[in-house]
């Protein structure tokens, strides 16, 4: 199983960009789907996430801007980012609970991270 994260590059402080994280490979069922960042010098933090019903939940300093979404036939997990601030910069990483054909249970898998840089 391979999570491939795309969409991050730089943009203007109240721009807005599109994160997207598709999974491939022997996948039997995707559970939870989750977004991370990681700033310099800070620890990684988790942005938001969504179930497979598409309960979704918010870090705080993103409520009201940043919008995830799914799509379960292909498998992919998005993340609408509006109202950039110069804070929002890191790199973001998806992150997934996957059950591969051959398992019964979940494993926790990570994509390589996208780039987001908002300059002020």
């Amino acid at each position: 199983v391979q999570l491939q994260a795309s969409g991050g590059g730089l943009v203007q402080a109240g721009g807005s960009l599109r994160l997207s994280c598709a999974a491939s490979g022997s996948i039997g069922s995707v559970a939870t789907m989750r977004w991370y960042r990681q700033a310099p010098g800070k620890q990684r933090e988790l942005v938001a996430r969504i179930t497979s019903g598409g309960n979704t939940n918010y870090a705080d300093s993103v409520k009201g801007r940043f919008t995830i979404s799914r799509d379960n036939a292909k498998n992919t997990v998005y993340l609408q980012a509006n109202s950039l601030r110069p804070e929002d910069t890191g790199v973001y990483y998806c992150n997934a609970d996957v059950m591969e054909y051959s398992s019964r249970r979940y494993a926790d898998y990570w994509g390589q991270g996208t780039q987001v840089t908002v300059s002020s």
